[in-house]
């Protein structure tokens, strides 16, 4: 099969196409013939630092959309011939999901969401499973409210529509280009992005927000936009500095998520009746992954770059 391969830690140059061979499915696993794989701001970090313990090539992707090829013994949820969706991690020793077959466990695929593309379908497991667990991580009550960074982003506007199905009061920064846009993800209310965001998220609720989810990574930067006590998201790590004001940070690490299949269903079951919207900013072919890295890189995609085999 042909894989995506970063062929050592470095610049985009060292990303590649490579043939090799692929195992069968084990018990309670499945083997998918990949059509659509997602690109993410993950891979940009495999891409430049590698993975210790596991020698190259590594092949990146946490997300993908494809037809079940062979199922392994013990699986009876998912058949041959299925259109599903998959989300693996890349630091494993047979690396991730760009690439025409991939290895997954069957807990980790499900059916992709009525009337949804390959490329759409790819673009939901992983992102999808960061916004439902740091949204778990921030335990908020239905009436709370919750400010998200990054509002027009993928992962802000699955952030959103889940936690509008909560009942949460929904704050989320916009462009003025992109004030429509992320008001039809659901929005209570849009603010400013930059410089005036902590001051508007204070106007909308003066006492400060009881949460924020961090996709923007403005990190210390929006702590003010929170009240006392009050929680904040973030999903690229933190230093173990200490806040203020007993805020509390949860680190959301989608890898711990990967295997939580009713998670997944209940994403695809919000897919399918239009509660999220699936955004493909992108197309390449596997030989561009390097431009599609770079599109990830530059920012300001309104969805996701994807790999379509």
């Amino acid at each position: 099969m042909r894989a995506v391969a970063i062929t050592e830690a470095g610049d985009l140059d060292v990303l590649t196409v490579i043939d090799r061979p692929v195992r069968d499915a084990s018990r309670g696993e499945v083997r998918v013939a990949v059509k659509a794989a997602a690109v993410n701001p993950t891979d940009i970090g495999l891409r430049q630092y590698g993975i210790e313990g596991i020698p190259a090539p590594w092949v990146p992707g946490m997300d993908a959309a494809g037809v079940v090829e062979s199922v392994g013994d013990g699986v009876d949820r998912l058949t041959v011939g299925e259109r599903v969706m998959a989300a693996v991690s890349p630091r494993r020793p047979e690396g991730g999901a760009q690439a025409e077959l991939l290895v997954a466990p069957a807990a980790s695929v499900v059916p992709i969401p009525e009337g949804a593309t390959f490329q759409q379908a790819s673009t939901l497991p992983m992102n999808g499973l960061t916004a439902k667990l740091g949204l778990e991580l921030l335990d908020l009550r239905a009436g709370q409210a919750l400010a998200v960074t990054g509002g027009a982003g993928l992962l802000a506007s699955y952030v959103i529509a889940l936690a509008r199905a909560g009942g949460l009061h929904v704050i989320a920064d916009a462009k003025p280009d992109d004030e429509a846009l992320v008001r039809s993800f659901g929005t209570n209310a849009v603010v400013p992005r930059g410089e005036g965001f902590v001051r508007a998220v204070r106007e909308v609720v003066p006492g400060g927000v009881d949460g924020l989810f961090d996709t923007a990574l403005l990190g210390r930067a929006a702590f003010a936009a929170i009240r006392d006590g009050g929680a904040m998201a973030v999903v690229r790590g933190w230093d173990d500095s200490p806040t203020e004001r007993d805020i509390q940070i949860h680190q959301v690490a989608v890898r711990t998520v990967l295997e939580r299949t009713d998670w997944l269903d209940d994403l695809r079951e919000m897919a399918s009746d239009g509660r999220i919207a699936l955004r493909v900013a992108a197309e390449y072919p596997p030989e561009r992954a390097a431009d599609a890295q770079r599109a990830m890189n530059a920012g300001g995609l309104r969805g996701r770059a994807v790999i379509v085999f």
